[in-house]
C-alpha cells in the first residue's frame, strides 16, 4: 500500500468527522440575532474542533509525505490516531449540549491528549521506518510544541473541574501555537526534492 492510500483514507475520515460536527450544531429558535446568542456554546465548541481537526489534517499531511514505505505498524498507529479524532464530534456535542460543563471540558481534554499522543506515536513510527541518513529525525528536532502541547492538555482535564474556562482558554492558547507555521517537514520535504 502507498501513503497516499492511506493519506486518502484518513482524509474522508476526517472529512467525516467535519461533516458530523457541522450537523450536529445547534440552530436558532428564532429568526433574530438574539436568537443566534442561544447558539454560542454551539458554535464555539465547532469552532475549536474544527480548529484541531484542521491542525491535525494539516500536519498529517506533512508528515505523511515523509514516508517511504508503508509498514504495518503505520497503518495501526495512524488508526489510532483516526479513533482519537474521531472522537471530536462526540466530546464536541457533549460539551456544547452542556454549555461547557466542568467534566464535557474535563473529557475534551483528555480525548485532546490521546489524540496529541497518538499523533507523535505514528511520528516516531514513521521516524523509525525511515533510513538513519534520511535526516528526518533531525528535521523535526525535539518537538517543543508536541511537548508544550500535551502538557497543556494534561492540566487542563483537573482544571476543568475547578476552572472550566481555563481549560477552554488553554484549549486555545494551544490551538493558536499550532496556527504558527511549523516549516520543519516543509523544509525537509523541499530538501528531499532537490536532492538527485
Amino acid at each position: 500500500m502507498s501513503a497516499n492510500r492511506v493519506e486518502a483514507f484518513s482524509d474522508g475520515v476526517l472529512a467525516i468527522v467535519i461533516t458530523i460536527m457541522v450537523l450536529s450544531l445547534h440552530r436558532p429558535h428564532g429568526a433574530t440575532f438574539g436568537a443566534l446568542r442561544e447558539t454560542t456554546p454551539s458554535l464555539l465548541a465547532y469552532a475549536l474542533s474544527f480548529l484541531y481537526v484542521g491542525i491535525y489534517w494539516n500536519n498529517h499531511h506533512h508528515l505523511l509525505k515523509t514516508v517511504d514505505r508503508v509498514t504495518g505498524t503505520l497503518m495501526w498507529s495512524n488508526l489510532n490516531l483516526l479513533f482519537w479524532l474521531s472522537l471530536f464530534p462526540f466530546t464536541t456535542a457533549w460539551m456544547s449540549e452542556n454549555k461547557f460543563a466542568p467534566d464535557t471540558v474535563a473529557t475534551y481534554g483528555v480525548v485532546l491528549v490521546l489524540a496529541a499522543l497518538a499523533y507523535f506515536l505514528l511520528q516516531s513510527v514513521i521516524v523509525a521506518a525511515q533510513r538513519p541518513d534520511t535526516g528526518l529525525r533531525h528535521a523535526l528536532g525535539s518537538d517543543w510544541k508536541a511537548r508544550v502541547s500535551v502538557a497543556s492538555y494534561t492540566a487542563s482535564i483537573p482544571l476543568a473541574l475547578w476552572w472550566r474556562w481555563g481549560s477552554v482558554l488553554l484549549f486555545g492558547a494551544m490551538a493558536v501555537l499550532w496556527l504558527i507555521p511549523d516549516r520543519r517537514l516543509e523544509a525537509y520535504l523541499a530538501q528531499r526534492t532537490d536532492q538527485p
